[in-house]
C-alpha cells in the first residue's frame, strides 16, 4: 500500500456498533476515495434471547458481511466472544497484526469511556495497536512487519452521549451524515436479529429510528448539521504530526471542527 492511499478502519466491539455509531462517517470517506475496512473483535455471540451460540454467532456474521456490502466496506472476522474480550498480550497481539496489513491512516474506535467493558476494551487494543505499528521488536500474531506512517485515531460518542457516569462528552470533529444517512440505516436494518434483543436488554424499541434519533441529537449538538456523528481527535504523540487531521482534510465542509473542544490544540 501506498503512503498516500487513504485507509480507514473502524475498529468496534460487536455487530452494528459500527452502524449505530460510525457508518455515517465510513461512507462520507467512502466517497471522498478512502478506502474503508469494518472490523468488530467480537461475535456477537450474546446478542440474544432466544437462539443458540452457534446459530446467533452464524446469522450475526452474515448480518455483518451483508452490512459491509452495502458500504462496499472489507470485513474482518472476529476474535472473540462477547464478553470475552480483555487488554491482554494475546488480544493485542492479534489486533495489531491486523493494523500492520491494513496500514490505516485513520482509526475509528469507541469512546475511552463507554457504558460497557467491551468498547472501552475494543477502544484500548485499537489504541495500543495503532501505537505498535512502528515497533519493529513487537511480535504480532500471526508475524506481520512493522511500517512507519502517520495514523490518526478518532473517538465516537458512546451510546448515551455520555460516559458511564452520565455525563456528557463533547466532541472535536463532527461530520455531517445527511446525505448518506439513508445508507447508514440500510446498514443497520442487516442486523435483523438485533430487533428484538436490543428492545428486550436496552430498551431500544424500533432500533432504526432510534440510530436516527442519535444522529439528529448530534447534528442538533453541532448547530451545523441536520444529521451528524461525533468525533473525539486522540492525541498525537506516538501517532504522527501535531496537526495531521485526515478526517477534516478528507472530508472539508462535512467536518465541522468544534472551536469549543477542551483540548489544547497547541500540545
Amino acid at each position: 500500500m501506498s503512503a498516500e492511499k487513504n485507509v480507514a478502519l473502524a475498529i468496534c466491539a460487536h455487530p452494528d456498533d459500527i452502524e449505530f455509531m460510525m457508518a455515517g462517517t465510513l461512507l462520507q470517506l467512502k466517497r471522498a476515495g478512502a478506502e474503508i475496512h469494518m472490523w468488530n473483535l467480537l461475535n456477537g455471540s450474546c446478542g440474544t434471547a432466544s437462539h443458540a451460540k452457534e446459530e446467533i454467532v452464524r446469522l450475526r456474521a452474515q448480518e455483518a458481511r451483508d452490512a459491509a456490502a452495502v458500504a462496499g466496506a472489507v470485513i474482518h472476522a472476529p476474535i472473540r466472544d462477547d464478553l470475552d474480550l480483555f487488554y491482554d498480550r494475546g488480544a493485542l497481539q492479534e489486533v495489531a497484526a491486523v493494523v500492520r496489513e491494513v496500514r490505516p491512516t485513520i482509526v475509528l474506535t469507541h469512546s475511552p469511556q463507554d457504558y460497557m467493558e467491551d468498547h472501552q476494551n475494543a477502544c484500548r487494543l485499537a489504541v495500543s495497536a495503532a501505537f505498535a505499528r512502528g515497533l519493529r521488536n513487537y511480535a504480532t500474531a500471526p508475524a506481520r512487519a512493522s511500517y512507519d506512517a502517520p495514523v490518526a485515531l478518532y473517538h465516537a460518542l458512546p451510546h448515551g452521549l455520555c460516559d458511564a457516569l452520565r455525563q456528557p462528552l463533547s466532541s472535536s470533529h463532527y461530520v455531517n451524515i445527511s446525505s448518506v444517512l439513508a445508507t447508514k440505516r440500510e446498514m443497520l436494518a442487516r442486523h435483523r436479529t438485533q430487533k428484538a434483543w436490543l428492545d428486550v436488554s436496552q430498551g431500544m424499541d424500533a432500533y432504526l429510528d432510534e440510530m436516527e434519533a442519535i444522529s439528529r441529537a448530534v447534528g442538533k449538538r453541532s448547530a451545523r448539521f441536520e444529521f451528524a456523528e461525533g468525533w473525539r481527535l486522540h492525541l498525537h504523540l506516538g501517532f504522527g504530526p501535531r496537526d495531521y487531521d485526515p478526517l477534516k482534510t478528507l472530508l472539508g465542509n462535512d467536518c465541522w471542527l468544534n472551536p469549543d473542544w477542551r483540548a489544547d490544540a497547541r500540545v
